[in-house]
């Protein structure tokens, strides 16, 4: 099954979710404020790494070497 991410129209608040494949979410409710309906939005795509470190994951292309400077 695939996470997929969702947005309040409520409170705008974003969250993400384990659903059956296609899910639109009209039977979810915002975790943040309880409110119905919220929309699927197109999520950015992630891979894990294997051994840390540069070349590993989404820091592959960042120069620094350490994630905690450029929030990957």
């Amino acid at each position: 099954m695939p996470i997929y991410e969702f947005r309040c129209g409520n409170c705008r608040q974003n969250f993400d979710k384990l659903c059956a494949l296609g899910e639109s979410g009209k039977n979810l409710k915002c975790p943040a404020c309880g409110a119905g309906h919220p929309e699927r939005v197109m999520s950015s795509f992630s891979t894990a790494g294997t051994g840390g470190g540069k070349g590993a994951g989404s820091c592959g292309t960042c120069s620094s070497g350490n994630c905690s400077t450029c929030g990957h």
